[in-house]
């Protein structure tokens, strides 16, 4: 049985409620603010430095957030659904090294290695989503545990050694380096899968179904919607997301070591978080996610070129990712409050 149409949780809740009202408002507020955070650090490092704007400089920042921003956008629907993936960044490690020793020395084409990759990203996300829906393991327990297996799988196949670029065929660094009309062909994309995924989340009603899960999940039981095939999808599509992210760094960069996006994982929960997706599930966009990924990444580059201590960066993260926190719990402690007495009127 479908859920009811009323309940699409698209929306917070039906138009005209208050509290449904409150956290759409403060929803969008929040996008807002980090798209004019984003702007104002732009300008302000552009004034110091004018090149930070140049070609170039415009290039670097599209290429360096387009795989945080896949990332985040994959990382956002199961988070959705009230559950966490921290194994994406050995994810990408693992396709990155994999898909680069398959096409060491060919001349396959880029396609290959993008299928490849998604291919076998989906097959770790199939197994972290399998043991959290069927096997009602703890997502963070099930998702931290396969970061480690797979990091210990990349290292035991790596030996030590890397891929390097010389071995790597023109097509696939070309994907990397290439672009169209003066834009590059990874932030292409990244925005492609964006925009799909943000499609599906808002027009599909198994899309929607994700929010209803991790607004209330017992409530979505009652409503009929399977909800262990629903999150096993979510983790099979971050999965997807970041072995094709994988394909990418090996793409973007040519050399590729076992460890590579080691560490990513708490950064690309940050992006997310920080874009307004509710770390409870059932709140939020993957607009606002891959703002926060661009957020965060634009923070990196720019303390690069003002030559100010990497540290700042984790610091600010962390920082925003509090803020984010903070927010989002004092946002829906108001917001139950009004539905309750809305209900009572």
């Amino acid at each position: 049985m479908r859920a009811p149409e009323p309940a699409d949780t698209s929306q917070p809740s039906p138009a005209g409620a208050k509290g449904g009202s409150l956290a759409e408002k403060v929803l969008r507020l929040r996008e807002f603010s980090i798209g004019a955070a984003l702007v104002l650090l732009i300008l302000a490092t552009w004034l110091v430095n004018p090149s930070f704007l140049d070609d170039q400089g415009i290039k670097d920042l599209l290429l360096n957030a387009s795989i945080l921003v896949l990332l985040a956008t994959g990382q956002s629907v199961v988070v959705l659904t009230r559950n966490i993936d921290l194994s994406v960044g050995s994810v990408v490690g693992l396709t990155a090294f994999a898909c680069g020793s398959f096409v060491s020395g060919t001349d396959h084409s880029a396609v290959t290695v993008l299928l490849l990759g998604i291919a076998l990203g989906t097959v770790c996300g199939l197994v972290s989503g399998a043991l959290v829906s069927f096997g009602r393991v703890p997502a963070l327990v099930v998702t931290l545990g396969m970061l480690y297996v797979i990091q210990g799988l990349d290292h035991a196949w790596a030996h030590g050694e890397q891929i390097n670029a010389a071995n790597v065929p023109d097509a696939v660094l070309t994907l990397g380096s290439g672009s169209v009309l003066g834009i590059p062909y990874l932030p292409i994309l990244s925005a492609v899968v964006l925009a799909a995924t943000a499609y599906f989340l808002r027009a599909y009603g198994s899309g929607r179904e994700l929010y209803a899960i991790g607004s209330n999940p017992e409530a979505a039981r009652l409503a009929g919607i399977p909800i262990r095939r629903r999150v096993l999808t979510a983790y099979a599509f971050s999965g997807a997301v970041a072995g094709l992210a994988g394909a990418l760094w090996l793409a973007r960069f040519g050399t590729v070591v076992a460890d590579a996006a080691n560490g990513w994982e708490l950064t690309v929960v940050s992006a997310v978080v920080v874009g307004g997706i509710a770390i409870t599930g059932g709140v939020g966009t993957v607009w606002g996610a891959a703002l926060g990924a661009l957020l965060l990444t634009t923070i990196g580059s720019a303390l690069v070129v003002l030559k100010v201590s990497s540290f700042w960066e984790q610091a600010i993260t962390g920082a925003l990712l509090l803020a984010a926190i903070s927010t989002d719990r004092v946002v829906r402690g108001r917001t139950t409050r009004a539905l309750r007495k809305r209900s009572r009127q």
